[in-house]
């Protein structure tokens, strides 16, 4: 047996030669010396840490995982006698929900779309991870966008605006942690951050939409967790009711965005051309289509339905896959809101 006096010079500090007796308490220790590089980002020991590269760098780059959760009962009691017609929808406000038709959901058809989506994700080989099933309170429950946000090394949990999807933030905080992907941040204080209004632009700028569902603070919050990793954060200003960015912009490709250019600041637009984005304007009766996911670069999932804005897309060198998913997004929103990016490849 080695006595202490033949414990490895690595680590140690003072001499060791008096013997056992004179060693400070707990001297064990030293033996395993604090390691703070290489850092938390670092690739290799990232990986080795947590098991996968969790997190994206973009929008854009090849999608490997998403979080997503299937419709339940929450639809159910949406009924016909709840027609606002000057809100053009269904509504409920005590009750929590909202459905932009004039007729309930068709829940045949909900499930038949999700699963249409769901198979397409499975042939562009494409993991999903399921958030198990919540209370049948949470309306929009099945959009996994919004209770939290992807960056490079794992996620910040949101913190939703309106008092029928809160709560929903411990169920994403249980789903993720599940999975072993980092919690880099949860908004806290009066923050309100919502996934569907943040954007990666480049690998080094991100976007944020301010709205009637995110504020200033969350932005803040947001932005000193972006800087941890390098990544600079323009705060959007969005117009009038619109709640996300999503409904105004969409990335495509690693130089080109989907935009809906009255819905967002000129400034903004010129800074995407400073940082050679292409912006490819959104047909004005085809917003729905911004609301589409990119699963590699120039090659997207778009609800079908959209043929001018497809167009569009595919005359700028971009593949559009088409999906049936019209009846979901009368829920309030598409297939980008029902999807979150757990790990893309770097672009």
């Amino acid at each position: 047996m080695r006595s202490r006096t033949d414990l490895p010079a690595v680590g140690r500090t003072g001499d060791v030669s008096q013997g056992r007796d004179v060693l400070p308490e707990a001297y064990h220790q030293s033996l395993f010396p604090p390691l703070a590089e290489p850092p938390f980002e670092d690739a290799d020991d990232y990986t080795r840490t947590w098991g996968a590269r969790w997190g994206a760098n973009s929008e854009v780059g090849r999608l490997r995982a998403v979080l997503m959760r299937r419709p339940g009962r929450e639809l159910e009691p949406i009924r016909a006698d709840a027609w606002e017609p000057t809100m053009q929808a269904l509504v409920d406000a005590e009750e929590g929900w909202y459905w932009e038709s004039d007729r309930p959901p068709d829940l045949g058809l909900v499930r038949e779309q999700y699963d249409g989506l769901l198979a397409l994700l499975a042939a562009e080989e494409v993991d999903v991870h399921f958030a198990p099933p919540i209370a049948g309170r949470f309306s929009k429950a099945m959009y996994m966008r919004d209770p939290l946000v992807t960056v490079p090394g794992g996620a910040v949990i949101g913190r939703l605006a309106p008092r029928m999807r809160r709560g929903e933030e411990q169920s994403v905080t249980q789903a993720v942690g599940a999975l072993g992907m980092p919690i880099l941040r949860t908004i806290v204080g009066t923050g309100l951050v919502e996934g569907g209004s943040f954007a990666k632009i480049t690998p080094k700028v991100a976007a944020f939409g301010t709205s009637i569902r995110c504020n200033e603070e969350g932005a803040r919050q947001l932005a000193e967790t972006l800087r941890h990793v390098g990544v600079e954060l323009l705060v959007v200003p969005m117009s009038g009711f619109s709640i996300h960015l999503d409904g105004a912009f969409g990335m495509v490709d690693v130089d080109k965005a989907l935009v809906h250019a009255p819905g967002l600041p000129y400034w903004f637009l010129t800074r995407l051309e400073e940082l050679g984005i292409e912006a490819i304007w959104c047909h004005p009766d085809e917003l729905w289509a911004i609301n589409s996911l990119t699963i590699s670069p120039g090659r997207v999932i778009m609800c079908d339905g959209y043929p001018s804005t497809a167009d569009r897309l595919e005359r700028r060198g971009v593949e559009v896959i088409r999906v049936p998913y019209d009846e979901i997004q009368k829920n309030g929103g598409g297939i980008h809101c029902s999807t979150m990016e757990l790990i893309r490849d770097d672009v």
